[in-house]
């Protein structure tokens, strides 16, 4: 059974998906921290992120893995490093180009296979899993999501405003929304909450009840 999370940066759907994968015993698969390892390791190669053919290369080369809550790219623990502002920006980049969603698209429908998960990123509901079960799509006001991430950087030791992030988040958004391939948006059959003004527990009880309902019915 798949259970799908969509949604925009910030609108609390990588909490969200990690709590109800809890809740409902299934696995998790967090499909954002995908792409942000092709950005790390784009970096690290020091690969001009605007050089499509070269980054696709990079997806292709390189050996994503998950343990417990950590992040692996060839063996070596990136789970801190490719949470940094620098490579947020490159995976909204590198997230643009088709060979790159072609490969990461491949290994999470692997992932998935014959399993209960909960995946959530921005394009599950819509082109990796059209079939889900159950999808959800999160939102909530810009300058909140900018004020939640001021919060895990300051929790980080990272110095940037939130008018900085917020400036990020309008431009993350234009992008991930006006791209050709796979452009954020609501699957037509999925349940839009809107996050702003709730908790963690509130967003997870709506998203239990709906699932559990749809599986008892």
């Amino acid at each position: 059974m798949i259970v799908t999370i969509d949604g925009p940066a910030g609108s609390g759907k990588s909490t969200a998906a990690k709590g109800l994968a809890d809740r409902l015993g299934f696995e998790f698969l967090d499909t954002g921290a995908m792409y942000r390892c092709v950005a790390w390791a784009v970096i690290e190669k020091q690969v001009d992120p605007t050089d499509e053919t070269a980054v696709v290369r990079v997806s292709q080369q390189i050996q994503i893995t998950f343990s417990d809550a950590h992040v692996l790219v060839n063996d070596k623990e990136v789970t801190g490093l490719i949470r940094t502002p620098e490579v947020t920006e490159v995976a909204s980049v590198v997230a643009q180009y088709p060979g790159v969603r072609e490969e990461l698209v491949r290994l999470q429908r692997d992932a998935a296979s014959g399993i209960d998960i909960v995946s959530e990123g921005r394009d599950q509901g819509t082109v990796v899993f059209p079939d889900a079960f159950c999808k959800f799509f999160l939102v909530a006001d810009p300058q909140e999501r900018a004020r939640r991430r001021h919060e895990e950087l300051q929790a980080e030791g990272k110095d940037v405003t939130v008018d900085e992030i917020l400036e990020q988040i309008y431009q993350r958004d234009q992008r991930d929304e006006q791209r050709d391939v796979a452009p954020l948006k609501a699957a037509d059959d999925a349940l839009e909450i809107n996050t702003s003004i709730l908790t963690i527990d509130e967003v997870l009880d709506q998203l239990e009840q709906t699932v559990r309902e749809r599986i008892s019915s």
